[in-house]
């Protein structure tokens, strides 16, 4: 009987000791080497697919800026539309300054018409109670007529650097200059009341009749007659002896006191003996208070 050939099993391969280790088999068989492949092998295939940094740092800085050329160009039209409106409002103000401007001017020229009435009435009234040549004399010292006859002509202004000729600056925010350079109210009537006491009749500045009523004042800079402000130069008029009344000005106190302000400040003045000079009436003399002294008020006072 033949026999037959041993059946050969295949070799059983011994178990390991470490098999239940399975945690530290797999990290002993795998080095840490294979991981970083992995990850640069991933990292390079990403790049492969999708976008380089460079190019995707110029994408996200061309977005910012059309976002910021986004902003500008709503902020532009916006500005647009709101221009009309801020041009209407402006243009409705300049009418409404224009408009109160005519009217202010319409009511000045009411008030000046009303007082030429009342100095008329006033002199018709001083004719009607007593002679004509005691009503003209006092409507002459009054100021309550126009006069004309021989005097000075007395032209003050302020010195070069105050009224602009200092090259195109403001003198008046230059620290540099002193505003004493500028003629003040208080200079004006120093002038005035010196031709008064030097023998003037009548006088008026810048066409303002002067009355025993008047009063020269400042408002901020500007130097007001009767509450109406006066610009330089200042030409003041005095009727009288005019060799005389210029003499004894430039002599007297306030005469010295202008001369002083042309040397230490710059302040101009020029003063000139005129054969005839004019001036006009007083807008108005109005008399509240004081009463004319009669004859039977002194007999009753006795």
């Amino acid at each position: 009987m033949p026999q037959q050939p041993p059946v050969r099993s295949s070799p059983t391969r011994p178990q390991r000791p470490d098999a239940s280790m399975s945690l530290i088999t797999n990290v002993m068989d795998h080095s840490l080497d294979d991981g970083y492949a992995e990850a640069a092998a991933r990292r390079k295939s990403e790049g492969e697919g999708g976008l380089p940094k460079t190019l995707r740092a110029k994408l996200g800085l061309a977005a910012g800026l059309v976002l910021a050329a986004l902003v500008v160009t709503v902020g532009a039209a916006q500005a647009r539309v709101a221009a009309p409106v801020v041009a209407k409002e402006r243009q409705e103000l300049i009418d409404r300054i224009d408009s109160e401007t005519a009217a202010a001017d319409k009511l000045e020229s009411t008030v000046d018409t009303l007082r030429d009435d009342v100095s008329a009435r006033q002199r018709a009234a001083l004719k009607s109670s007593g002679g004509s040549a005691e009503a003209d004399l006092v409507g002459l010292l009054s100021g309550a007529t126009a006069v004309h006859g021989p005097g000075v002509k007395l032209v003050v202004n302020d010195a070069k650097e105050a009224s602009g000729g200092g090259g195109g600056a403001n003198p008046r925010e230059t620290s540099g200059f002193s505003d004493t350079g500028r003629v003040r109210d208080r200079d004006m009537q120093r002038v005035v009341n010196g031709l008064w006491a030097s023998g003037a009749e009548a006088i008026s500045v810048n066409g303002q009749r002067l009355t025993a009523l008047s009063a020269i004042r400042a408002a901020g800079d500007a130097i007001l007659v009767d509450n109406r402000p006066l610009v330089p130069p200042y030409t003041v008029l005095a009727v009288g002896d005019g060799e005389r009344l210029s003499t004894r000005f430039q002599n007297s106190a306030d005469g010295l006191y202008l001369h002083a302000l042309e040397e230490n400040y710059g302040i101009r003045a020029t003063i000139s003996t005129e054969g005839e000079v004019r001036l006009p009436a007083a807008p108005s003399v109005i008399v509240r208070t004081a009463q004319p002294k009669s004859e039977k008020t002194e007999k009753g006072t006795s």
